[in-house]
């Protein structure tokens, strides 16, 4: 559940009677508020426009430029638009307060003040203002997402369309082998489509919170050597080694499917990214009431500049393999969200040339 922290917010309080800023001043410093203080509107606008503000209180009545006009400036700049601004008023007529609402306010407040009634204002504004931040944020990463999804779509079915086209018009020209290789195209694309459309269904539903988490107690090492089992024939191709020094002895507590996801994605990308005849090794430690599950390979590596957009949704990632093998770019975010339900984290520590090692945490027990 989301508990308010006044820490976390920075107000400015402005107002030309030095007393009313130490009274408001040392009320809301009390609650733990940051705060910095201006006794003009041009000195106000000054630290506006140098420094990052989450709320402003204003009063109206000041000298030479008036609340009104300090808010009708902040509301017409792209920098400022959207802070909050309450108006610290003596006045209580309709007239005024419909005029602070009409140039952007979003409330006012009259003195003298009553400090609950001020403090849920303050919280309300403050609140209702990183909600739409949060909303608008996740818009823009949707945008983004949704942008590189139908580019990863266009790219498999150009291929499929192009190679169906070559086949009916050249049918009665192309030898066996040849059609082949052409149905062998369809096959391959396909089945990225579909590792793409599984993807996006699995992280719509962790969007949507249409999943549901079945934690259990887990032999973390019947999950490993599962997956060891699964993936020997693509790691046979490229002679590499698969090996875990994981004991039996040792539980997770988490949901079953989740964790079998993240393990087959993570090696998945370990055989995808190392060399012809390379190792991967799989291995665990516990640290306190947490398993740190550790998947090593010594294949190319990763840049520090990618190692940042790894686990973003919002971020082209279009990694060949050493065999010019291809993924969906969905895998890791799928990790991290599976983990997140399971009171997990992951993270990566790489080099170029010399490796990745994959980190992931999961409870012990049940938290």
């Amino acid at each position: 559940m989301y508990e308010f922290e006044p820490s976390e917010f920075k107000l400015l309080i402005v107002d030309d009677i030095v007393q009313n800023i130490q009274v408001l001043g040392s009320y809301l410093r009390n609650e733990g508020f940051l705060l910095s203080f201006a006794t003009d509107g041009k000195k106000a606008l000054d630290m506006i426009f140098t420094d990052n503000f989450d709320l402003i209180l204003l009063d109206v009545m000041m000298p030479e430029m008036n609340g009104f006009e300090v808010c009708k400036i902040l509301k017409a700049d792209n920098r400022s638009k959207d802070i909050p601004v309450i108006f610290l008023t003596a006045k209580s007529e309709t007239e005024s307060i419909v005029e602070g609402f009409r140039i952007g306010a979003v409330d006012y407040i009259t003195k003298p003040f009553k400090t609950d009634e001020l403090f849920v204002r303050i919280q309300t504004h403050l609140e209702l203002k990183q909600t739409k931040e949060k909303l608008e944020e996740s818009n823009r990463t949707k945008d983004k997402f949704f942008s590189i999804i139908a580019q990863d779509l266009k790219t498999p079915f150009k291929t499929i369309l192009d190679s169906s086209k070559l086949i009916v018009d050249y049918f009665d020209k192309l030898d066996i082998n040849q059609i082949k290789e052409h149905i062998n195209e369809f096959h391959q694309e396909g089945e990225q489509l579909y590792k793409l459309m599984n993807n996006l269904l699995q992280w719509s539903q962790i969007q949507t919170r249409n999943i549901e988490c079945n934690y259990q107690n887990i032999v973390l090492s019947y999950l490993v050597n599962n997956n060891i089992s699964l993936l020997s024939a693509n790691a046979t191709q490229k002679k590499i080694t698969l090996n875990s020094n994981i004991d039996e002895s040792v539980y997770i507590f988490a949901d079953t499917d989740m964790i079998n996801s993240t393990i087959r994605n993570l090696l998945t990308n370990a055989i995808k990214f190392t060399h012809e005849g390379g190792q991967i090794e799989i291995s665990s430690k516990t640290i306190d009431n947490e398993e740190h599950i550790t998947i090593a390979d010594n294949g190319i590596g990763i840049s520090k500049e990618n190692q940042k957009s790894l686990f973003k949704i919002d971020t082209q990632k279009k990694f060949f393999g050493t065999a010019k093998e291809t993924g969906t770019g969905l895998g890791l975010v799928l990790c991290q969200e599976y983990l997140k339900m399971n009171n997990g984290k992951i993270w990566v520590e790489s080099e170029i040339d010399k490796g990745s090692q994959f980190i992931f945490t999961l409870p012990k027990t049940q938290i």
